[in-house]
């Protein structure tokens, strides 16, 4: 039996990731994006001219509108967030909003509709949260995990780091000025980020749906580098004369990022590619033996790595060929 597939937040760059990805897939008979923004969907909708793709215009503060979107669904991939560090500062209620009591009514529609499975897209910003956006992201995980499942909804999060190109990184913003020959804004030249492209972060909620249980944290096994690396990286690429200003650390901004702390080491299965952060405690004592994994204690990638990277995503070609 085919399935059903709804994405939250899915006119964004993790939304049409999975839209290319599985429109073609004789695994879904539908897949259905819920978004608020009509113009981006007719835009979509356009692009990929397909009638397995269908829309649903709403909020995920509408509970009702995102009871009725889940109807029929099998797989819920929940995407939409408000993602921004700075505007959560200044619009904390508005997160709340979003990523607290949205999040909450999409979890309570899957359940409702008895949805098999819902992952819930994170970020490392949840993990010692010092911002109003990474502390809202930290209490959707604690929903996830708190509410009764009677018709055995599996859920289970995933938590990413920086997404390559996506909505918020600071690769586009680095282009942006380069194409502009302004100079590159860095905030601290000491800043690691983890480093993921998008088509990773696909093949980590894929992981997250073939688990039988709910209660799980799905993490990347990611390589980081320095902010400043990759504002200098850029630079060489597109043999731009722009200069690295530094601005200073904007408010609730952290240096690095941490994708696991170490109290949860104790409760971590290892995998080749990735790491599965579970409810029971596998090792009592391994808070003490492994440190947290962060951007600091990954892997650092090399300037000739960062620039392979960098060369193979398709925004960075197109925007080589129109500089």
């Amino acid at each position: 039996m085919k399935k059903i597939l709804l994405v939250t937040g899915g006119t964004g760059s993790f939304g049409n990731a999975v839209v290319k990805k599985f429109l073609q897939s004789k695994i879904y008979s539908e897949i259905r994006i819920y978004s608020r923004d009509e113009s981006k969907q007719h835009r979509m909708a356009l692009n990929y001219n397909n009638r397995k793709l269908k829309f649903f215009l709403g909020d995920i503060r509408d509970k009702a509108r995102i009871t009725e979107a889940c109807k029929g669904v099998e797989i819920v991939f929940h995407a939409a967030a408000l993602k921004q560090v700075p505007s959560g500062e200044n619009a904390t209620w508005e997160h709340i909003k979003t990523n607290i009591i949205g999040s909450k009514n999409v979890i309570d529609a899957a359940i409702a509709n008895k949805v098999k499975n819902l992952t819930l897209l994170s970020t490392d910003k949840s993990v010692y949260p010092i911002n109003a956006m990474g502390m809202t992201k930290a209490l959707m995980e604690k929903l996830a995990f708190s509410v009764d499942c009677p018709e055995k909804t599996n859920i289970n999060c995933v938590r990413y780091g920086n997404v390559l190109y996506t909505r918020g990184s600071v690769i586009p913003l680095f282009v942006n000025q380069i194409l502009q020959k302004k100079d590159l804004t860095v905030t601290d030249p000491n800043m690691t980020r983890f480093l993921m492209k998008i088509d990773e972060s696909i093949g980590l909620v894929e992981k997250s749906i073939l688990l039988k249980s709910g209660g799980s944290i799905f993490v990347k096994k990611s390589p980081a580098a320095k902010t400043i690396s990759l504002a200098k990286v850029l630079i060489k690429i597109f043999h731009s004369k722009s200069k690295i200003k530094t601005i200073g650390v904007r408010p609730g901004e952290k240096s690095y990022e941490t994708l696991i702390t170490r109290e949860e080491m104790a409760k971590t299965k290892t995998f080749p590619g990735h790491y599965v952060i579970t409810k029971k405690m596998i090792n009592k004592n391994s808070d003490k033996i492994f440190p947290e994994y962060d951007s600091n204690n990954t892997k650092r990638l090399s300037d000739e790595e960062l620039e392979k990277l960098m060369l193979s995503l398709p925004e960075i070609k197109k925007a080589l060929n129109s500089y």
